[in-house]
């Protein structure tokens, strides 16, 4: 699958404590805007195994603000349940799934990366929105 880059939250990003993706600028007016795809997905792919010394979830949200931090009052407008670190494997889907229709967005999209019962000691997560829904298995890099 070719990913755009402008439409790419995260490229193994690794995730050890509560963090924020790369932001999308959707631009500066309209104040809310609808994406206007038709078919947009939110992928998550897990990179590298989420490990944690204790029990630990990440849970994934898709937000908009109206600035590029997502920490004045972010809008969620999708959130995945918590999800344990067991499930976090390496070359796995944490998250497909589509954008609603209907949204509208503040100026900066972004993914939050939210760690329960934390710190993680090891993951990298790819975060990004694609008109086609992945069928394939995504593999980790290969380790020399």
């Amino acid at each position: 699958m070719i990913i755009d880059d402008r439409n790419e939250f995260s490229d193994a990003q690794a995730v050890t404590a509560s963090a924020i993706s790369d932001v999308i600028d959707l631009g500066a007016t309209p104040t809310l805007r609808s994406l206007a795809m038709q078919n947009a997905y939110l992928v998550v792919s897990v990179d590298t195994s989420a490990a944690a010394a204790g029990a630990a979830t990440v849970t994934f949200s898709l937000e908009s603000d109206s600035t590029a931090d997502l920490a004045t009052s972010p809008t969620v407008h999708f959130a995945s349940a918590a999800i344990s670190k067991a499930a976090l494997t390496a070359g796995t889907l944490a998250i497909k799934m589509p954008l609603p229709v209907d949204a509208t967005y503040e100026r900066y999209l972004g993914v939050r990366f939210t760690v329960g019962t934390g710190p993680l000691t090891a993951g990298a997560f790819s975060a990004y929105l694609t008109p086609v829904a992945p069928v394939m298995t995504i593999y980790p890099d290969a380790v020399n």
